[in-house]
């Protein structure tokens, strides 16, 4: 089965085990699928549907790494004017870490394309393919291969940031605390910063990546945590929340550490929202300004 396919894939079963943890019940995560999920309860929004911007340049599905045969891709999104360099971003889907795809991050990723910066939403392992820390490796390397291509699409590596949603914001907030301040900017999407914080309530799809439950791979669980790694190179970090407590897990610890090192944070909770709020409008267009406003004041 190809790496595309496995990002859709259907589980039916449940209770089957592999590496000695159930499999959750993965469903497709898409910007539409979440769409008509949230929609039941919140008739007012309406679905994503941009039109790509006249500046920018698409390279869809562009190999940037091959494990032993599995290759991994990535999307570039960038300005079309090389006058000057720009800043990058690395943008990172959510899913559980078991479903999802890069073309969850298409709308903010031309966006910002649009707004002068390089962006690369990646294509990573899921769990299904492999555990933790491979998704971590594959966003890093989706950075390094940027980096390598800097005179193409005229990227200034010095300023590099990074974003992720949910699932993916976990992802980006680690590659981001443990980059030494190779990463100047975190924009965490409702992610959890912490597997072991006394808030922090994941369980089945966090013990399948993370090969084992908190009692079995605490390791792991430790590891894979961001809030373990918050120190005065950290970059500055905005967070963007739903209403929903549990996504939150370890954020104002993080934040209490950034200010102690007198390094930018904020939050901003978007009222009355659901998780994955980012996937429909009005909330897309509250997110992206956000995120500029924050990028903006620290990348350029």
């Amino acid at each position: 089965m190809s790496f595309h396919k496995l990002y859709f894939l259907f589980v039916f079963f449940v209770g089957a085990t592999a590496f000695g943890q159930t499999k959750p019940n993965a469903t497709p995560y898409t910007n539409e699928a979440t769409y008509e999920k949230l929609k039941k309860k919140h008739p007012f929004i309406t679905p994503l549907n941009r039109t790509v911007p006249p500046n920018i340049g698409i390279d869809k599905d562009v190999e940037y790494t091959n494990i032993h045969g599995l290759s991994l891709k990535a999307d570039i999104y960038y300005p079309l004017d090389k006058s000057k360099k720009y800043p990058a971003v690395a943008l990172v889907h959510g899913g559980g870490w078991i479903s999802g795809s890069k073309e969850n991050e298409k709308y903010m990723a031309q966006e910002l394309a649009a707004k002068g910066y390089v962006a690369i939403a990646v294509g990573y392992r899921l769990s299904e393919v492999a555990k933790y820390p491979a998704a971590i490796d594959d966003v890093k390397n989706a950075i390094k291969y940027l980096k390598k291509n800097k005179k193409k699409y005229s990227l200034n590596t010095k300023k590099i940031g990074i974003l992720g949603e949910s699932a993916g914001a976990q992802i980006a907030t680690l590659v981001g605390v443990k980059s030494k301040g190779k990463i100047k900017a975190i924009v965490n999407v409702d992610g959890i910063v912490s597997f072991i914080h006394p808030e922090a309530e994941e369980s089945t799809y966090a013990s399948y990546w993370l090969a084992g439950d908190r009692n079995v791979n605490l390791k792991n669980w430790t590891d894979a945590s961001p809030l373990e790694f918050v120190d005065k190179n950290t970059p500055p970090t905005l967070f963007i929340n739903s209403s929903q407590p549990r996504f939150h897990a370890g954020r104002d610890d993080m934040m209490k550490i950034l200010k102690s090192y007198n390094i930018f944070t904020e939050y901003h909770e978007i009222k009355d929202t659901p998780h994955s709020f980012w996937s429909a409008e009005p909330w897309f267009t509250e997110t992206l300004d956000l995120t500029l406003q924050f990028l903006d004041k620290n990348l350029k």
